[in-house]
């Protein structure tokens, strides 16, 4: 099933200050995650930025930040994002079949929406590439996990391309220039 941008919606999942450093190649992590916020906000899909335990995990990393200003941002105290009532609410509320998730841990956090956004009855792809865990063993279980619960997978490029369809989209130069 092809995921289309009127009918897709994203959760970026705690890419926070204190997080974010210890995750393997975080670098490139952060890279594409960045590539990919931008991309949503080019192309008009809805997101959500999680925080978890704020006061203790710290803000999103300004990296993001400065690519999504007006970005949603909900703090949770559970591991699933569809632990948080007021997540839950904005997901169920975007009116969207499709979800797209990035995000870290990929084996807690990321795994853990992705198998509540299965059960609630979403079409659930992961951005690969833009997610990620402490080591890369637990991002390979993580991501293998999802995907036998029925979860797609795709790199931040494909997704991205996916979403713009042709090159005939107002927004194919943009999406373009990301990527490269």
């Amino acid at each position: 099933m092809r995921v289309n941008a009127e009918d897709t919606m994203a959760i970026i999942i705690d890419f926070q200050e204190k997080l974010l450093p210890v995750m393997d190649q975080k670098e490139a992590l952060i890279q594409k995650a960045a590539t990919f916020a931008q991309g949503l906000v080019e192309l008009e899909v809805p997101f959500v930025v999680s925080q978890q335990y704020t006061r203790g995990l710290g803000e999103t990393v300004s990296e993001l930040k400065d690519v999504i200003a007006d970005g949603t941002y909900l703090e949770k105290n559970t591991f699933s994002c569809m632990g948080c009532e007021e997540i839950k609410n904005w997901v169920v509320a975007q009116g969207k079949k499709n979800v797209l998730i990035s995000g870290i841990e990929a084996h807690i956090c990321v795994m853990q929406t992705v198998v509540d956004l299965l059960e609630m009855g979403y079409n659930v792809t992961v951005v690969a590439d833009c997610v990620g865990s402490r080591s890369q063993y637990d991002k390979e279980i993580g991501l293998e996990r999802m995907k036998a619960e029925g979860a797609k997978v795709a790199t931040c490029e494909s997704i991205l391309f996916e979403l713009t369809v042709g090159a005939k989209n107002p927004h194919f130069k943009t999406i373009s220039k990301l990527v490269k």
